[in-house]
């Protein structure tokens, strides 16, 4: 399992979640920082990547299309820093794995993980 970090996510996320043992790559390392989440999402589906980002539009997106992949990753709410919120993540993944794998979009917060299936 490996990460697509959307735009919006710092990049202090990706040696974080190396720290954890969670591969990741940016998408500013593979595509245009201009680019649609359209485009981020075709590139995660195409290379079995579950994207990470703070947006709802790939959730909105997933919901018009009832495409099964990719599975999406949205932090929602602040978490207080970024050590914090990847342990949060690393936590949810770890528990969701199984249903990432297959489709699913994963909304974190700092108080609780909650987990839809793919097709919307």
């Amino acid at each position: 399992m490996k990460l697509l970090l959307d735009m919006n996510i710092p990049l202090k996320y990706a040696a974080l979640l190396s720290d954890k043992g969670i591969e990741s790559l940016r998408w500013s390392d593979v595509g245009s920082p201009k680019a649609s989440d359209r485009e981020i999402m075709k590139y995660a589906s195409d290379n079995n990547l579950i994207v990470l980002t703070f947006d709802l539009d790939f959730s909105t997106i997933l919901s018009s299309t009832h495409n099964l992949k990719p599975s999406i990753i949205q932090v929602r709410a602040s978490i207080l820093n970024a050590e914090q919120t990847v342990d949060f993540i690393a936590e949810a993944l770890l528990r969701n794995m199984h249903d990432l794998d297959k489709g699913a979009i994963l909304t974190i917060d700092s108080k609780k993980s909650r987990l839809r299936l793919l097709p919307l």
